[in-house]
């Protein structure tokens, strides 16, 4: 199997909503958590290549997209960007009478909640350090043969060529191997809850992979 790792373009975005619902409960299928296909990927995949283009990369195979990784370089920026452009559309198609627990299992209701009421990932000590934040997701098919390191390989290459200094994510703590992946490729564990882990990466140095 071929996987092709490009530049996002526009019409990738409907693949990138696919892989972004196939993969998102903890990089397991949630297509039956939600009854709105596009909810999650409306707040964890949509903004990024539309805020910004640059810091989009796309996998894809003979069948379409399988993965992708999407950035921001400047956490604050972006979160200042959602509420202007990307949120207050969001509000009217999903209001925030929808934001409440229907008690069946789906998720739905937390991603509106989000759109409404989005908790601040800027701003906290972290943040002067590691101003840039990234998401990535990848199908089951295109697991396991270093795609993903492919994939934060070449975004750490744009990142720098931006002179950004660091990057940090979350991890969920439903995902042990996702903070395993991280660890083995030069981040470090800035902080551990019970819920999540952050995740940071210095880039002013091109610290070595190591797995």
């Amino acid at each position: 199997m071929s996987i092709e790792i490009r530049p996002y373009q526009p019409f990738d975005l409907p693949g990138m909503y696919r892989v972004c619902l196939q993969t998102g409960d903890s990089g397991r299928d949630a297509t039956a958590l939600y009854s709105d296909p596009d909810l999650l990927g409306h707040v964890f995949a949509g903004p990024y290549p539309v805020a910004d283009p640059g810091l989009t990369f796309i996998a894809a195979d003979e069948h379409g997209v399988l993965g992708y990784v999407v950035a921001t370089a400047d956490s604050a920026a972006h979160e200042k960007w959602l509420e202007k452009e990307w949120y207050p559309p969001l509000r009217l198609r999903y209001p925030q009478s929808m934001a409440h627990d229907p008690g069946d299992g789906t998720r739905d209701w937390q991603r509106v909640a989000q759109v409404h009421q989005p908790g601040p990932s800027a701003g906290d000590a972290l943040y002067d350090r590691f101003p840039a934040h990234l998401h990535i997701d990848i199908l089951p098919r295109g697991q396991g043969a270093g795609l993903g390191r492919r994939l934060i390989t070449v975004l750490l290459e744009a990142l720098r060529e931006r002179g950004v200094r660091g990057l940090q994510l979350s991890v969920g703590g439903g995902n042990p191997g996702a903070r395993a992946f991280y660890l083995a490729i030069g981040f470090t564990e800035a902080e551990r809850q019970e819920r999540f882990s952050v995740m940071v990466r210095d880039l002013r140095t091109a610290e070595p992979d190591r797995g």
